[in-house]
């Protein structure tokens, strides 16, 4: 006897969404969205703000796309994501459906609902499909967890009140906690 087959989507079922719905696709599963808080909002605002000003100072090919932006992590159907904050600096993969590929840097903001995705799944896909850099920004314990993929793998837990290099520019520094004043 045939075991039931599970249900596999594809980013085809992610457009079809109702209007306004909001999803991401990992290995074929589709995991709704909440909306976000009023915190989780300032947070990306306030991140991509200084990332754009500092490349846009620098003169860097990098953009910022905050989300809603589709990346699409691997060459399949069965994965679509919707990172918080994307930095890319490949801008031949931009089309007119989002990135095809993996961002140079990722930045997440947790909410209770999404800390298993963000520390866990999110962490794997992210690696494994080739970012360079990717932060998990946790509002309620006040702590930004950064992992670093390129050349000596790292991983490093600071407080909103730490200065945190960004490793893909090395000179460039952020403090939460200044970005919330």
């Amino acid at each position: 006897m045939p075991l039931p087959k599970s249900n596999t989507y594809t980013i085809d079922d992610i457009y079809a969404l109702p209007e306004g719905q909001r999803a991401e696709l990992i290995d074929g599963q589709i995991y709704d969205m909440a909306p976000p808080s009023p915190m989780h909002q300032e947070l990306v605002m306030e991140l991509s703000a200084t990332l754009r000003d500092y490349i846009k100072k620098n003169g860097g090919p990098c953009k910022v796309y905050p989300a809603p932006f589709a990346v699409f992590l691997n060459e399949d159907d069965r994965n679509y994501v919707e990172p918080d904050i994307s930095v890319i600096c490949d801008s031949s993969k931009v089309d007119n459906r989002g990135y095809q590929g993996a961002p140079d840097f990722i930045i997440e903001i947790v909410s209770p609902s999404s800390q298993r995705m963000d520390y866990l799944t999110k962490l794997f896909k992210y690696r494994t499909a080739g970012v360079r850099e990717y932060w998990i920004v946790n509002p309620l314990q006040r702590t930004v967890q950064v992992y670093s993929f390129e050349g000596t793998e790292d991983s490093t837990q600071y407080s909103f009140d730490d200065e945190i290099t960004v490793t893909i520019y090395g000179d460039l520094k952020i403090c939460v906690a200044d970005l919330l004043k």
